[in-house]
């Protein structure tokens, strides 16, 4: 027997059963992981930003012929091809776009009039307020525990910062709030429904699920660390990345700059023609990134240094030549279980904690 559901303003919006987000992981969440996800009752995302549109065009179809529930697909909004990407999603019906930098205005509402849902990830509440302003639906709110390009403030104040700003202090915010970082359980999941959120993301917790692809033995390189087995390395691209502590990691950390750099650059290379990008697509995305994001030529460059290090960690299993991505919850998880048993465990526990939680009033 399943567990409750448990509804919120974010269940309601994205059509799903639980309040549990599987986030769009590089290389990670293909088409089996988010349907799994969509399956077991939660939010699936496709990440898009490693394929070429055609691959992604062929991750919508095929992630369709395996679940008939909502799913996302993330995108990024400094990318060339964006509207055509857009244009993908709103032909194909797909429920939700995610975005790590935000769109601007008339890209949300495009989106919002061909019925999709809206949510930026976003790491301030200044960040918060100007995409709901702009017509967001939802944002994901990541604490510094998240893995992957993360910033410096914990969830527990982040979370409670921004749902402050998004006017819910003392009543309910302008738009859902789904909290990311740090999260794995029900318990996790009752807390951050305490503090305002209407659902939780996850990144680390579902890759390391039996439905996820990447190698077993990587997720046993997962599974042996601890809480404290995480870095934030700007080492990697050029902005802050929480990795797990690897041998590369440690040289690239305390080796020398240039080297990396020229590295990062010769990874840059041959990620633009794995996805036959042109350099002068890749110098106007640059571009882009520097205006929103404020990076440096040296961080542009460094940029395309993440996909490759991530594919050869997390697709090749190839730990001493690879990144491997990961949020502090590493440390938590022993197990693999599915998508289904996990999202299951998650809400049997919650729904026990909020019983538990009656007899305090």
């Amino acid at each position: 027997m399943s567990a409750p559901s448990l509804s919120t303003r974010f269940t309601d919006l994205v059509g799903i059963k639980y309040p549990i987000v599987q986030t769009g992981m590089g290389w990670v969440s293909g088409p089996a992981l988010t349907s799994a996800t969509a399956n077991a009752g939660g939010l699936g995302i496709l990440a898009s930003a490693t394929m070429t549109y055609d691959e992604l065009e062929a991750a919508i179809a095929k992630t369709k012929t395996l679940t008939d529930k909502p799913f996302g697909v993330n995108l990024r909004a400094d990318a060339t091809d964006a509207p055509e990407r857009i244009d993908l999603l709103i032909r194909e019906g797909v429920k939700v776009a995610s975005f790590a930098l935000a769109p601007k205005a008339e890209l949300i509402a495009k989106l919002k009039d061909h019925g999709i849902v809206v949510i930026p990830s976003i790491g301030a509440a200044k960040h918060a307020v100007k995409v709901a302003s702009w017509g967001a639906d939802a944002v994901i709110v990541q604490g510094g525990e998240g893995g992957g390009h993360t910033g410096p403030v914990a969830t527990t104040l982040l979370l409670p910062s921004v749902v402050d700003a998004l006017g819910g202090s003392d009543g309910q915010t302008s738009i859902p709030v789904v909290a990311a970082g740090g999260f794995f359980d029900g318990r996790g999941l009752v807390a951050a429904l305490a503090y305002g959120a209407e659902g939780v993301a996850m990144g680390t917790r579902f890759l390391l699920t039996s439905d996820s692809a990447v190698p077993d033995s990587v997720k046993q390189e997962y599974l042996q660390r601890g809480l404290s087995d995480t870095v934030v390395s700007t080492k990697v691209d050029g902005m802050p990345h929480r990795v797990l502590r690897t041998q590369l990691v440690e040289a690239l950390e305390s080796g020398s700059g240039a080297r990396a750099l020229v590295a990062a650059a010769r990874n840059a290379n041959e990620f633009k023609q794995m996805t036959g990008m042109k350099w002068t697509t890749m110098l106007r995305d640059g571009r882009t990134m520097r205006k929103q994001g404020e990076r440096t030529w040296q961080q542009v460059i460094m940029a395309g240094n993440t996909p490759m290090l991530l594919k050869a960690g997390l697709v090749e299993g190839n730990t001493e030549a690879g990144v491997l991505a990961s949020g502090q919850v590493v440390g938590m998880i022993d197990d693999l279980p599915s998508c289904d048993e996990l999202i299951q465990s998650i809400m049997t526990q919650a729904h026990a904690r909020l019983a538990t939680l009656k007899n305090f009033s």
